[in-house]
């Protein structure tokens, strides 16, 4: 498959403009249809929760079920950097790139340790 299509870059430019045409207009009717509405109204604090609980959600299941070069890490060394990354993000002020950052630091370190 390298000589195919896929592997040019006119066949990144086709990936990157279907992408943007088939994202692009919901993203601006969304605020086009939402500039109305109050940021701390109770939609937006709903929509904030379940988009919260999604994210929580993938993250369970990165810690607890991984696929690819994630399950060569035991599980021990993933929840300590979950656990680690929340407390970073917490002493950080609730900053989510120190949360994020410590996380990875954590997982690399422990996990370059483990193995």
């Amino acid at each position: 498959m390298s000589d195919g299509f896929l592997a040019t870059p006119e066949a990144s430019l086709v990936i990157v403009l279907v992408a943007l045409f088939a994202h692009e207009p919901f993203r601006w009717l969304g605020g086009y249809l939402g500039r109305g509405l109050a940021p701390d109204s109770e939609i937006f604090v709903w929509v904030r929760a379940v988009a919260t609980a999604l994210v929580a959600g993938l993250v369970a299941r990165l810690v607890l079920f991984p696929a690819g070069v994630l399950e060569a890490i035991p599980l021990v060394v993933r929840l300590s950097a979950a656990a680690g990354g929340v407390v970073i993000f917490f002493i950080a002020g609730r900053h989510l790139g120190a949360g994020v950052l410590g996380a990875a630091i954590i997982l690399l370190s422990l996990g370059y340790l483990a193995i």
